[in-house]
């Protein structure tokens, strides 16, 4: 189980720069990255380019538990691919794909060895949802 990789993915209502915006600035990644409407990501910050860190605050909107998202770049190649490293040594990539006036985003990573999969996927797909619907709105 611990070598499997769980892929979650969707298709974006917008072009290639506003998805690639909506992903890589703290200003638009604070309003979307949340797994459920009872936490929030009141902090981000991000320096996109290989060997950059970036942190986003992932915290219960009641106040009972904070942690901080980061990692550090390993690949930067604007609007077609991000690939970052976890401080747990995880791996994550993330490829975006133009198809005309729409971007399909396809997020791979290695799971951690505390939640089951299907927590892990249904987290990192409810958090790529909400990216879905603030990048089509916004």
């Amino acid at each position: 189980m611990k070598n499997n990789k769980i892929t979650v993915q969707t298709t974006v209502a917008a072009d290639i720069n506003k998805v690639w915006s909506s992903w890589t600035l703290p200003e638009h990644i604070t309003k979307w990255n949340a797994a459920s409407d009872d936490w929030h990501c009141p902090a981000a910050t991000n320096d996109l380019r290989a060997g950059g860190r970036f942190c986003a605050t992932m915290a219960a909107k009641d106040g009972s538990m904070s942690f901080d998202f980061e990692g550090i770049y390993d690949e930067v190649i604007h609007h077609r691919k991000i690939t970052y490293s976890l401080a747990d040594g995880r791996q994550v990539s993330i490829e975006f794909e133009a198809i005309g006036d729409k971007t399909r985003v396809i997020e791979t990573f290695d799971p951690e060895n505390e939640n089951s999969m299907e927590l892990q996927r249904d987290g990192w797909q409810s958090i790529l949802d909400n990216f879905k619907a603030h990048t089509e709105k916004n």
